[in-house]
């Protein structure tokens, strides 16, 4: 005879079926320690539902650098201290280049900065390689700065003042 089944019983006179455990106490094994709740957690923690999901959300929040157009002027720059760079080769002076260097994942790039000695400049390759071995697209050059290009600056700057006093 089901208990469940007579509808003269109340709820509070039914039977639950699991009566004869709900009040044993927990069990605890006598040749394992116990495990704490953070290492049952970690248990788990190897499994990944979506494998590769963290990867692309760190690559979609990446952020990149558009490259900047430069102007005639800028170029003509650029030019003028890649000769004086090409002049004074032998005498191995410091500069820093600021260049763009594209990304390979995803449209635009990064504005990275070398500092370094020149150690040749291919006008077949249209590159400047470094001493370090670093070669830099003339193209993607943004800037380039030294020591040197600032005693050009005073020696222009005082050959007008110079020329405007006489």
């Amino acid at each position: 005879m089901n208990p469940y089944d007579d509808a003269n019983n109340s709820y509070d006179d039914k039977i639950n079926p699991c009566d004869d455990i709900i009040n044993l106490p927990h069990h605890t094994s006598a040749s394992r320690p116990h495990m704490s709740a953070h290492d049952r957690a970690a248990q788990f923690s190897p499994f990944a539902a979506l494998t590769g999901y963290d990867s692309a959300i760190t690559e979609t929040a990446r952020i990149t650098d558009k490259r900047a157009e430069l102007d005639e002027y800028t170029k003509a720059d650029l030019n003028g201290k890649l000769c004086m760079i090409q002049e004074q080769m032998d005498e191995q002076p410091e500069i820093s280049i600021i260049y763009f260097q594209r990304d390979n994942k995803k449209s635009g790039g990064a504005y990275i900065t070398t500092t370094g000695c020149v150690k040749k400049i291919d006008e077949y390759e249209r590159t400047v390689v470094m001493r370090d071995a670093t070669r830099i697209p003339i193209e993607d050059i943004y800037a380039i700065e030294g020591e040197m290009f600032e005693c050009a600056e005073h020696q222009e700057l005082f050959g007008t003042l110079e020329h405007q006093e006489s």
